[in-house]
């Protein structure tokens, strides 16, 4: 049973400044934002395919993910750290945007499928298992979808956010970080709960 005591926290992006700030990037702007907050820095590791930082010390250590593989082959470089750190399926988190949210909405679930996300896809192909938490990242729609679905979906995922909805990226972000800190210390639950509300106060 999964307690919320996530020892690795990936987030999905692609590597590289041709995708810096891309709404299918949004995973790595989070780990970023955390990193921050918690005046830590990330550095390669070529035995897990990705950067890491690492936060606290001891059995508390928890470290974040960035792949350095390209968002496809996610699943290479979060399997990798878990074998290289040990850990179970059940003390990792991913996040990772979602294109069926409205911007500034979250959702966190502690198992399921890939929605056709190729990046949850590759991790589940990977681990060989559905039951593991990700907490998805609404980017919105595209304005216009055409016959032509694909090439409209693919546009959207790798554009970059207007400057108007950076506020409310802002919020988000802010939001995610209250909830992982409310489920280190007071549990999984309460901070799923706060998490897929629409409030963004404590």
């Amino acid at each position: 049973m999964n307690s919320g005591n996530f020892r690795l926290i990936a987030g999905l992006g692609n590597p590289g400044s041709k995708y810096q700030g891309t709404r299918h990037n949004i995973g790595f702007m989070a780990l970023e934002k955390i990193a921050h907050k918690e005046s830590v820095r990330f550095n390669l590791n070529k035995k897990v395919y990705g950067n890491i930082a690492s936060i606290g010390s001891g059995g508390n250590k928890k470290r974040l993910l960035m792949p350095i593989t390209y968002m496809n082959e996610s699943g290479r470089s979060i399997s990798a750290a878990m074998k290289w750190y040990g850990l179970e399926a059940t003390e990792i988190l991913v996040l990772v945007d979602d294109m069926d949210l409205p911007l500034g909405k979250l959702r966190f679930r502690k198992e399921g499928g890939s929605g056709g996300h190729n990046g949850l896809k590759d991790i589940i192909s990977h681990l060989g298992r559905k039951e593991f938490c990700r907490l998805r990242i609404g980017i919105g729609a595209p304005e216009v979808i055409s016959s032509e679905r694909q090439k409209d979906t693919t546009a959207h995922v790798l554009g970059r956010f207007k400057k108007e909805e950076n506020s409310k990226i802002e919020e988000v972000l802010d939001k995610l970080i209250k909830g992982l800190d409310l489920i280190q210390n007071i549990g999984l639950e309460r901070g799923i709960t706060f998490l897929n509300s629409s409030s963004t106060g404590l």
